[in-house]
């Protein structure tokens, strides 16, 4: 029994199993900017053990949990447009990902942290500013 898959063609299983989950260039753009702030963090980590995440960058003591989102996977609401192949697949699979990014926000914020989802096409120096600035604020609360 051959196995169904969810490309429309062997061409876009090979383009989507080659997208990468960690180390995108958005994600190490990011990191090297704020690495070059001063700022040391986890990549890749569980902010907490108890819920299945993995956030691209973590935090610990500020608690604050960067997840750099490309605007397909995650629906953008300035960039995500609809696959013209497997169309229902696709508008299921992005629903789930927008409602499990909505679940592990929630549990964050429940859990005394932050959760900072940042775009792909946002401006790398603005945002890395931004997190930097919400970081030192919330680790010097923290004393």
């Amino acid at each position: 029994m051959a196995d169904t898959s969810w490309a429309s063609t062997p061409a876009v299983r090979r383009s989507m199993q080659s997208n990468r989950s960690r180390d995108t260039k958005p994600e190490l753009a990011l990191r090297r900017a704020l690495h070059a702030m001063g700022l040391r963090y986890r990549v890749c980590a569980k902010p907490l053990p108890d819920i299945r995440m993995t956030a691209d960058i973590v935090f610990r003591p500020a608690r604050v949990a960067v997840e750099v989102r490309g605007c397909f996977w995650h629906g953008c609401p300035e960039h995500y447009r609809q696959p013209s192949g497997n169309r229902e697949y696709w508008t299921a699979k992005i629903a789930r990902n927008m409602a499990r990014d909505e679940k592990n926000a929630k549990a964050l914020d429940e859990a005394g942290w932050l959760l900072i989802p940042v775009w792909e096409h946002e401006d790398v120096p603005i945002t890395a500013a931004s997190i930097a600035s919400v970081v030192r604020r919330r680790r010097d609360a923290q004393g």
